[in-house]
């Protein structure tokens, strides 16, 4: 009898910050965890919830943000525990002022994606490269970072 795997579904939240595309993570509470990766707000789904209200419930009780459309990003697996996070994308609030909203996380910010792709858990930069590949994403990050550099 073969046991399943731990899942957890949670949000990418991105917004466009002084022309740089910034997105939402948290970092976990507690002294063990003061080296830890951050991470996408995300948890456990609740018996009969589906991924996408367990990753907005998340999301709200993480950071205080509620996520408004969101489109599924795919799952990846954490490759030491096997543990599969799902993810859903959209863009933020534009009034979205992140707080610790939970004793889970000691903090809830919006960061750079150079930021996030330092300090990011690795399996979740997946999630990252996935969301510059939505062709929207992608136009517009361009142009910003094309205008960027002309500008310098």
């Amino acid at each position: 009898m073969s046991k399943e795997k731990p899942q957890s579904s949670g949000t990418l939240l991105f917004r466009w910050q002084a022309d740089k595309l910034e997105v939402l993570l948290v970092h976990p509470s507690g002294n063990y965890n003061k080296q830890k990766p951050w991470s996408i707000p995300k948890g456990q789904p609740d018996p009969g919830e589906t991924l996408e209200a367990a990753a907005r419930r998340e999301t709200l009780e993480e950071t205080g943000v509620v996520a408004g459309d969101l489109i599924p990003l795919g799952s990846i697996r954490y490759l030491k525990s096997g543990k599969q996070i799902h993810c859903f994308v959209g863009s933020a609030p534009e009034t979205a002022e992140p707080i610790c909203a939970s004793w889970e996380v000691d903090r809830a910010e919006f960061v750079s994606l150079k930021k996030a792709r330092k300090c990011l858990h690795p399996d979740q930069v997946a999630f990252l490269d996935r969301l510059l590949a939505l062709p929207l994403v992608a136009a517009v990050n361009s142009m910003l970072t094309d205008s960027n550099d002309s500008g310098e």
